[in-house]
């Protein structure tokens, strides 16, 4: 404990100083856009839409989904990092607590990030085995013996750390970008001929798209913190948005939709309104590209163990790391191989609804301190805990694995989760919910930006990185 109040994680860490940080081209905009050309983001987006609204309307959703991610859920997170230069777990003591911050968000992170390994391994194992010729189906002996193989791999060189991952991720995220390109030429031509269900329900469609892509990217949107820690200054933290996540969105959203659409605008009795399906017709290419895409999915696997490592050490410094992270593998292997993790929209869901409502709280705690953040509050901030769980309550109902079609009506759940979040926050921090702010107890010439125990902004006139 620092001060006989705050626990390690939030008196051990430092602020990351100007002179470290680098443009938004070299950091948040590539790095978020690696995120988006993941298959997994992808695989299923036109499911549940296209054939309800229609090419048009849905690409009109991609827009608007595209901008909520970056106005809604990305940019407070984004300003956080860049002014304090503190991770995430360290800011979110203001809005949960120096105890609080402990459970959410900080190793809520982590345990949603062996969900997203999950549907890593599972989606690479199908891609595999169909590139194969083997059978996919979940639970084949197959199936279950390269989950083992690709989870254990992808959990060694996350524990491993950035070195590691940064080498396996330098040069992939290039490969899904061809292929995407590629099979976007490939049916581009027949987008047009494609139609909707007569009885299709646009508006469904519409809020579908963008339930499905915010849902995708909500623990994202959180992790802004720590992006925003390599930001320079805000134009760095708003262009690095707007071009990797907005833009990103766009594209690797889009260019599969219109695929998607000109298969089945080609052939009507295609089926599946799944990318791999389009992937399937592309004839002596199709086992080429499976390869790839699993391939280049590895990155991301590698991605999410190293973060899953980071948060499950920060939180347990003196657990055995490697342990714990083997344990999260092997449950994200169980899902990956019963198929669990196969339910990508559920999957998406789930995590929209835990992290929307963090999200929204954020957002809210920010613009009542005057956009600052305030630092540490002391204990537990139950304005932060009870407006995530009746955000998280409402949002999970419409999940086939708790409410399903009864609760239909509350869409797009990640978007009213967050707005949920951020009122309910508001309101109990102007009832008095909100506990005390507690200093970090460190000077401000070590931590190279202003003490918190005032609220934190960028010292005036910061110089920019001398070597940018």
């Amino acid at each position: 404990m620092s001060n006989g109040i705050l626990p390690n994680y939030l008196s051990m860490p430092k602020p990351n100083p100007l002179e470290n940080r680098a443009p938004w081209y070299k950091n948040t905009a590539p790095a978020y856009a690696g995120i988006f050309l993941w298959v997994a983001f992808y695989m299923e987006i036109a499911k549940g839409a296209l054939a309800e609204a229609g090419l048009g309307l849905c690409l009109l959703g991609l827009v608007v989904a595209a901008l909520i991610c970056h106005y809604l859920f990305y940019l407070v997170p984004g300003l956080y990092g860049m002014k304090t230069g503190y991770p995430l777990y360290v800011v979110g003591s203001s809005t949960y607590g120096t105890k609080g911050g402990f459970l959410m968000p900080g190793l809520l992170m982590g345990i949603l990030q062996f969900c997203w390994l999950g549907v890593n391994v599972a989606l690479s194992t199908t891609f595999i085995l169909k590139a194969a010729k083997a059978d996919p189906t979940p639970g084949g002996a197959w199936f279950i013996v390269v989950c083992i193989m690709w989870g254990l791999g992808a959990a060694f060189i996350g524990v491993l750390g950035i070195k590691y991952v940064a080498k396996v991720a330098t040069y992939l995220p290039i490969v899904p970008l061809v292929m995407i390109v590629i099979v976007f030429l490939s049916n581009v031509g027949t987008a047009g001929d494609f139609t909707p269900k007569v009885d299709g329900n646009a508006l469904l469609g519409f809020l579908t798209i963008i339930g499905t892509v915010v849902g995708f990217f909500a623990t994202a949107g959180a992790a802004g913190v720590d992006f925003g820690m390599g930001s320079r200054d805000a134009k760095d933290v708003n262009l690095g948005g707007l071009v990797g996540i907005a833009l990103a969105v766009v594209v690797a959203g889009g260019l599969p939709f219109i695929a998607v659409a000109g298969a089945h605008g080609a052939n009507p009795d295609l089926g599946a309104f799944t990318f791999d399906k389009v992937i399937e017709q592309q004839e002596t290419l199709g086992g080429i590209m499976f390869i790839l895409f699993a391939v280049a999915s590895f990155a991301p696997a590698c991605f999410s163990s190293f973060i899953a490592a980071n948060s499950i050490g920060t939180m347990f410094p003196k657990g055995n790391k490697i342990v714990m992270v083997l344990i999260g593998a092997v449950v994200s292997i169980i899902l990956a191989a019963t198929g669990l993790a196969l339910q990508i929209v559920e999957m998406f869901k789930i995590i929209g609804a835990s992290f929307g409502p963090i999200c929204g709280a954020m957002v809210a705690d920010y613009l009542l301190c005057g956009k600052k953040w305030s630092g540490p509050r002391k204990g537990i901030n139950w304005a932060g805990y009870i407006s995530w769980a009746v955000g998280f309550v409402v949002a999970i109902l419409p999940s086939a694995w708790v409410g399903g079609e009864r609760f239909s009506f509350i869409t797009p759940a990640p978007v009213i989760a967050f707005v949920i979040g951020f009122v309910l926050y508001a309101v109990l921090a102007k009832a008095g919910l909100e506990p005390e702010v507690v200093p970090l107890g460190r000077p401000a010439e070590e931590a190279e930006v202003k003490s918190p125990a005032t609220p934190i902004d960028v010292p005036e006139g910061a110089p920019e990185d001398p070597k940018n």
